[in-house]
């Protein structure tokens, strides 16, 4: 009797999950998902995203057409504003965010009209290690020469790591970062790099880098001199963390939060409101997409790192953000704001 309830339990839940298959199936098919990229074409962000596109379809219930849309601007809060309050919300409108959108509402609450618990965290394609590099002419040769020396670098706007890590280190650690924003991408920093309008990066992915630009790794054209992440990564065991510089728990503090965001990686995102079923179907169909030899394969030709985080992780890593002490957010706040 025990064993026949036991199969019968299966039978049902085995029933209820194909409905819910169907159902989805049902919705999708014929349908086009907007995934909207909250940063500029050719960066690293949309490279990423592109490539999960072209995946991720394959794996929905119904095989919707993934269609990409690029919207840059203010860190992806154009985006992630848009995505909140304007989009549709019934599942065809996703977006891929820049990895300082769950910090937002903390340190741009100005700017920042959405609360990041109730968006729909997707997934994320992996846990981020950003680096500065410098370009080979520049008279800077490693982290500590930042102490003394001035860096001239590119940048696009504030809320992202290009612009916020470089302007926190100034004021706490002393680094004499000069940040010329206004950049669309990175694409475009590259090439005020090569034309002498700027001498480096404050930070990039790793993964980005390598992606857009292994030749200059591999050739000498730029010098990384440290990477923000913790623990180290092992491409850069040569280089130190910034928070080496750092000579008091509270700035340690402060530097964790600007760098907790890297924990997110590249985030894809649905607004509130969509249908719980169609959001479970969207995140489990994203986690598919992390396994798929495809995707696996393409990524490693373009360099991608996969090391993915499912949706319930980053809502788990962006409502632990979002408890930061007030008086640690109000330090990294004023720096930013230009207190």
């Amino acid at each position: 009797m025990r064993k026949a309830l036991v199969l019968l339990g299966l039978f049902v839940c085995v029933s209820s999950a194909r409905a819910a298959d169907d159902e989805i199936a049902a919705f999708y098919k014929g349908k086009q998902i907007n995934l909207i990229v909250g940063s500029g074409v050719g960066s690293g962000y949309d490279i990423n995203a592109r490539m999960v596109a072209r995946h991720w379809g394959g794996h929905i219930p119904g095989n919707p057409t993934i269609v990409v849309q690029n919207q840059p601007g203010a860190g992806s809060l154009i985006t992630t504003n848009a995505l909140a309050n304007t989009a549709a919300k019934d599942g065809t409108v996703v977006a891929a965010v820049i990895n300082g959108v769950p910090t937002a509402p903390l340190l741009q609450p100005d700017a920042a009209r959405f609360d990041p618990m109730k968006l729909n965290w997707i997934g994320s394609t992996n846990r981020d290690t950003q680096v500065i590099y410098a370009w080979h002419t520049s008279p800077v040769r490693e982290l500590r020469d930042l102490l003394s020396k001035e860096l001239i670098i590119g940048a696009t706007s504030s809320g992202t790591t290009q612009v916020d890590f470089p302007v926190v280190t100034n004021a706490i650690l002393g680094t004499k970062f000069k940040v010329v924003s206004g950049y669309e991408g990175t694409a475009q920093i590259h090439k005020a790099m090569e034309a002498g309008e700027v001498q480096g990066l404050g930070a990039l992915a790793w993964s980005s880098l390598k992606t857009l630009n292994a030749d200059w790794i591999a050739n000498g054209k730029i010098r990384i001199l440290a990477q923000w992440s913790s623990p180290t990564h092992p491409d850069l065991t040569a280089y130190p963390l910034v928070e080496s510089l750092a000579k008091t728990d509270e700035d340690r503090l402060a530097l964790k939060l600007l760098t907790s965001r890297l924990e997110a990686g590249r985030p894809f995102v649905a607004p509130p409101g969509v249908p719980p079923v169609r959001v479970a179907a969207l995140r489990k169909a994203f986690d598919e997409t992390m396994r798929d030899p495809a995707l696996l394969a393409e990524a490693k030709r373009l360099l991608l790192d996969i090391e993915p985080m499912t949706g319930e992780e980053v809502a788990g890593l962006v409502k632990s953000v979002l408890a930061t002490p007030p008086a640690v957010v109000s330090r990294v706040r004023k720096v930013l704001d230009g207190k």
